[in-house]
């Protein structure tokens, strides 16, 4: 079993920064592909990139493409997702994921996911 917590959410204006962190426990982040998905209301819980279990690939939405980056640090078992430029349409509850899979296109669906931490809430005032 893995357990997810995500932190590093909270309230910034347009235009600001945040970076994101997801601390894993119970198993070893170091051969899972880690997702940062999110959920804003009355929406669908959308794809927000993606890392593979080396961090040598990164997917991400179009809609951040440019402006948040997803890192990770094996050794202390956390991923990252710095956000810049933020808008209020990223305002959302942001969730982390972990899954053992390797194949790119599986990266985008929630249902790929086997675990998931418990969200962290973004909001992006104008």
């Amino acid at each position: 079993q893995v357990q997810l917590v995500e932190s590093g959410g909270g309230l910034v204006q347009a235009g600001g920064s945040l970076r994101l962190s997801c601390a894993a426990s119970g198993r070893t982040l170091s051969t899972y592909t880690m997702a940062w998905f999110r959920q804003a209301p009355g929406k669908e819980r959308e794809f927000v990139g993606a890392i593979t279990w080396s961090g040598g690939s990164t997917y991400y939405a179009d809609s951040v493409k440019g402006r948040f980056t997803i890192s990770r640090d094996n050794a202390k078992d956390t991923v990252y997702l710095q956000m810049n430029s933020l808008k209020p349409a990223d305002t959302a509850v942001y969730y982390c994921a972990a899954a053992l899979s390797y194949r790119p296109a599986s990266y985008y669906s929630t249902s790929t996911y086997n675990y998931w931490g418990q969200g962290t809430q973004v909001t992006v005032s104008s």
